[in-house]
């Protein structure tokens, strides 16, 4: 700890013209990120490298933009209002793949701005709750800043990172961002049911945070010996793992432990990953690796859509030309979960807006961005059922999404199929 400064002195290290990557979700360094903006009027064109992060992004003001400007691999909330005013970036790009643009020298990081546990008497800190791009920026980048918390939980796999790693330390007692659990909504509960309904005892779970996929979990009380090998979870998994329906006694990769790259959540989630050795944090690169995700048995993905069209293709990542979130590893897993043994690939949306427009579309808005292609989808669940698409003809896709679509849409589908396809979608 001799190399222990003040935030304000760490920072120094930035340059105008770094690239500086900031830790990922909960993990972002909110002392360092205060730091480096204060330091505004002296920077010029500084780029501003991160997946989704929880927590202000000051840098991402408008009133800043000479100093800072954001590249993000995910858009958050935080940056999206940039992105919509013109001054910030999105890179379109596979999670699994952003390590490579930083190993490969594609985007060479500067410096690396991180939040990690206290070290241990050996000296190795842990990078906690967010492994996923951040070993591959700190092990690339030139100056390495990190915030050594005692809130951070220590982790287990990749997460390792020695204290000669790193060139700064500043000693901090910051909470990390806390999502608490969603409200469940009746479609919510409708979709998890269905989703749960074709999950198969042994199974392997990809799915994420939010409604649908906490809604997915609180219908699996009944399963047996479920797996969890996922790019990150939430709070939803811990009841399961504490009745023992998740074991991960079927996992051919990491039997019997919980792979992640991060995870997002209340501290009751942090304090479950602390320490935990039934839980492996690793590297996004071999997380979410289409050859390692098939190698489970009856992988099955469970991801979000903002609108699916009546081929199938899914937008995930954009409304029209309005940047929302990013292509994250919706992709990485919808193919390894179909190339599984017995796995499935699912796309999961409410069938209309609260305004009462279809999610089901004749056609993508003008510039919304396709995700996972047509080639690639297999089941589409609503709250109104499952349509498996895989092996259908358009007009036969067509039919099947409209089966599921909202009642009052679907005249109006209807119509459009037949007006794309030639004759009644059937």
């Amino acid at each position: 700890m001799r190399k222990t400064v003040t935030a304000e002195e760490a920072v120094r290290c930035i340059k105008s013209g770094d690239r500086v990557f900031i830790h990922s979700v909960a993990a972002a360094p909110q002392q360092l990120i205060k730091a480096m903006t204060a330091r505004a009027p002296e920077l010029r064109n500084v780029e501003i490298v991160h997946l989704h992060t929880e927590g202000p992004a000051p840098y991402a003001s408008a009133e800043l933009k000479d100093s800072f400007h954001v590249n993000a691999f995910f858009v958050g909330a935080n940056v999206r209002q940039a992105l919509a005013d013109g001054h910030a970036d999105y890179v379109p790009v596979f999670l699994s793949e952003v390590p490579n643009l930083f190993r490969r020298g594609i985007l060479p990081i500067d410096v690396a701005m991180l939040n990690v546990s206290p070290p241990d008497k050996h000296g190795f800190c842990t990078l906690g709750v967010s492994i996923d791009v951040a070993r591959a920026a700190f092990e690339t980048a030139k100056c390495v800043i990190a915030q050594v918390n005692p809130r951070m939980p220590r982790t287990q796999g990749d997460a390792l990172i020695h204290l000669d790693e790193i060139d700064a330390i500043v000693e901090v007692d910051e909470h990390l961002h806390e999502i608490p659990m969603p409200e469940l909504t009746e479609v919510d509960r409708a979709i998890g049911k269905h989703i749960a309904d074709i999950i198969e005892d042994g199974a392997t779970l990809q799915m994420g945070i939010g409604s649908i996929p906490n809604a997915v979990l609180g219908a699996l009380g009944n399963h047996k010996d479920l797996g969890v090998h996922t790019e990150m979870f939430s709070d939803g998994v811990i009841p399961l793992v504490e009745s023992g329906v998740i074991n991960g006694h079927q996992k051919i990769k990491h039997p019997g432990r919980m792979v992640a790259g991060f995870v997002m959540g209340t501290q009751r989630l942090y304090d479950f990953i602390d320490d935990n050795p039934q839980v492996l944090m690793l590297d996004i690169a071999y997380v979410n690796d289409t050859s390692v995700i098939r190698r489970n048995p009856k992988v099955t993905a469970v991801n979000s859509a903002i609108e699916v069209d009546l081929t199938g293709q899914v937008c995930a990542d954009s409304i029209g030309t309005y940047q929302y979130s990013g292509v994250g590893g919706q992709m990485d897993f919808i193919r390894g979960a179909s190339l599984s043994e017995g796995g499935k690939a699912i796309i999961a949306l409410p069938s209309a807006t609260k305004r009462g427009e279809s999610k089901i579309v004749p056609f993508l808005k003008q510039g919304a961005g396709v995700v996972t292609t047509r080639a690639h989808v297999h089941y589409i669940v609503t709250e109104y059922g499952v349509a498996n698409l895989y092996g259908l003809n358009l007009r036969q896709r067509a039919a099947e999404l409209i089966r599921i679509a909202h009642p009052d849409n679907r005249e109006d589908l209807e119509r459009a199929a037949f007006e794309r396809f030639n004759t009644a979608s059937r």
